[in-house]
């Protein structure tokens, strides 16, 4: 019994531990969805417009899911979080806990179960709903967007690459065996008068190319490196603290 204790006396410390480690100020959005999985028909209860008001009392723009969203979350659903009532009663008592992934379906929050005794089925849920929602007090957040690069209004610029580089590109083209393999990064890229600006999915700027003298070959603004394809991979090569860095990318252009 006292083994059994420890146990869960830990992992509710580690848990809380790595609930405040999440930062959740790249998220500007939260969507709900219309109907939740115990009930049969949208918003039944009010469950769902229920949620949505109170997560709106942490500072999120919060969206239904038969709501029209903003442009850019059409655009890129990662830019918001997706949250579910999950349903965990027993006979007598409504039991119900918030739940939040990101858009790959990684649940990054999880609420205590908030319980009702009552017996109306609206009354009941809505008053659970209420007490998980009061447990997220370490669900803090204060949205940081993230400012892009402005555009520069430059001349086009073409970046020369001298000819001992090209050659070493051109082998390093050929041959790139000395790249580390793993998760290949998605990264989209906005035009530029000299050349693109790449983004993530948080979004934030992750390089700017300039164009340069030769093809599928950009020079890395601000880094000392390039931007070069290989295949139908993308590969950036620059240098930080002495120390060559090289990580594969795919770019939707």
């Amino acid at each position: 019994m006292i083994k059994k204790t420890t146990f869960f006396l830990v992992l509710l410390i580690s848990t809380s531990i790595y609930s405040q480690q999440l930062n959740f100020d790249k998220y500007q959005y939260i969507i709900v969805p219309d109907k939740f999985d115990f009930v049969k028909t949208t918003n039944e209860y009010q469950t769902s417009s229920l949620t949505k008001f109170l997560l709106r009392k942490k500072g999120f723009k919060v969206f239904l899911g038969n709501e029209k969203l903003p442009q850019n979350l059409q655009d890129n659903r990662c830019l918001a979080l997706q949250a579910s009532v999950r349903d965990a009663s027993s006979m007598f008592t409504v039991k119900t806990f918030i739940e939040l992934k990101n858009c790959h379906g990684k649940v990054l929050y999880t609420s205590m179960v908030g319980k009702s005794k009552e017996k109306d089925y609206q009354q009941g849920y809505q008053e659970a709903i209420r007490n998980a929602f009061d447990s997220m007090t370490d669900f803090e957040y204060s949205y940081s967007p993230v400012s892009l690069v402005k555009v520069e209004e430059e001349q086009e610029v073409i970046v020369p690459i001298p000819e001992v580089r090209i050659a070493e590109i051109t082998k390093e083209l050929k041959t790139p065996g000395n790249l580390v393999v793993g998760a290949v990064d998605v990264l989209y890229a906005q035009t530029l008068k000299n050349g693109f600006q790449l983004i993530n999915t948080k979004p934030e700027v992750v390089f700017i190319i300039l164009n340069s003298n030769l093809k599928d070959v950009f020079v890395i603004k601000d880094k000392n490196g390039v931007f070069y394809k290989v295949g139908e991979l993308w590969v950036s090569e620059y240098y930080e603290n002495s120390q060559l860095i090289q990580k594969e990318f795919q770019v939707k252009f």
